[in-house]
């Protein structure tokens, strides 16, 4: 699984977020690669939530 699609199924707009956030983005995305999705999820858990209220797919 990619970080593009991780994101998507989390509701985070891609486009949206690295926009706004490049420093965060490839921050995350780095770290996405070198760990589980369900280690990254338990990680961010709670910067994902405030992340997907900014940047929620519509």
């Amino acid at each position: 699984m990619s970080f593009q699609e991780y994101l998507s199924q989390k509701k985070i707009n891609v486009e949206q977020f690295q926009q706004a956030e490049p420093d965060r983005f490839q921050e995350w995305q780095r770290e996405f690669g070198q760990m589980h999705p369900e280690s990254f999820t338990a990680q961010k858990k709670f910067l994902l939530n405030d992340t997907r209220r900014k940047y929620l797919v519509r």
